[in-house]
């Protein structure tokens, strides 16, 4: 039961980075971004996600894999490699 828990919850955090990685492709985003500046991309393109933390989470998990680059500041800016280099 514990296991099923925590593979639905790992599937929908790949969902959601999913999701930011196709407006982001979407939106031709280049360079860094904040998380606010992700969220307001998701929102013009009809996706839900809740917060500009929600999206910080997200990216920062990832970055802890090497797919997400953080950029140290006030606020954090974000750099996603393009998926198809």
């Amino acid at each position: 039961m514990v296991d099923a828990v925590l593979y639905q919850c790992m599937a929908m955090r790949e969902g959601e980075f999913e999701r930011i990685l196709t407006v982001l492709e979407e939106a031709d985003a280049d360079g860094t971004l904040t998380a606010s500046e992700i969220c307001d991309l998701l929102e013009e393109h009809d996706e839900e996600f809740g917060s500009a933390h929600r999206v910080a989470t997200v990216l920062g998990r990832r970055a802890q894999t090497g797919e997400v680059e953080v950029i140290q500041g006030q606020p954090y800016r974000y750099r996603v490699p393009d998926r198809n280099n």
